[in-house]
């Protein structure tokens, strides 16, 4: 099962009928547009799509398409975790792969180009993030591979206004936990998921 946020809501994509009544659609009986525009026009707080034939998230792929994202959770020598600021609310770096990039290296260096940070060690694999957005009047799915990152950085932090980030901070738990009361909930999964606070 993957857990898609759209609008901020969960989206549940399964190849098995689940077991609750309301909002539960066939994918291949549904207009997909329309689902997702009830998301965004406010009228759903969550459903659940299901693909009986097939692998869900290929079949939603073919009329939402997916963009490859990759993205750090930075540590530093104080356990602090580095955010950033865009759109008025707390984010982590993370962008798109360039061209023939490898997801590790388009990990560092988004990572990099977003907070002006050097000196990046990668560690574990985290997980996967996906939320639907809008481009261009049409849907997309990001996809993110997040992973654990270390730096001893002590330099100047840099914000890459070009993309929007106003603010790279580093935050320890207390700052931290406030940050992730203005963030995306895909943001949030990250942490609780990963004990990210409970590791420092």
């Amino acid at each position: 099962m993957y857990k898609v946020f759209v609008n901020e809501k969960p989206l549940y994509l399964t190849n098995k009928r689940p077991l609750v009544q309301e909002n539960v659609y066939d994918i291949e009986e549904i207009n997909l547009k329309n689902v997702l525009d009830g998301f965004f026009q406010k009228n759903s707080s969550g459903a659940f799509l299901f693909d009986p034939k097939g692998d869900v998230l290929n079949t939603f792929a073919k009329d939402v398409p997916i963009v490859l994202a990759a993205g750090g959770v930075v540590k530093n020598a104080k356990n602090k975790v580095l955010f950033i600021k865009r759109n008025k609310k707390w984010d982590l770096p993370k962008g798109k792969l360039d061209k023939g990039e490898t997801i590790e290296a388009a990990a560092i260096r988004e990572v990099e180009e977003e907070t002006g940070i050097s000196g990046l060690e990668l560690g574990d694999f985290l997980q996967i993030t996906y939320h639907v957005f809008v481009r261009k009047g049409k849907y997309k799915l990001k996809v993110v591979y997040w992973y654990a990152m270390y730096s001893s950085f002590d330099g100047k932090l840099v914000p890459q206004q070009e993309e929007g980030i106003t603010k790279v901070k580093w935050k320890g738990v207390q700052k931290g936990k406030k940050a992730l009361k203005n963030t995306y909930e895909n943001i949030k999964l990250l942490f609780e998921e990963n004990s990210i606070y409970e590791t420092l």
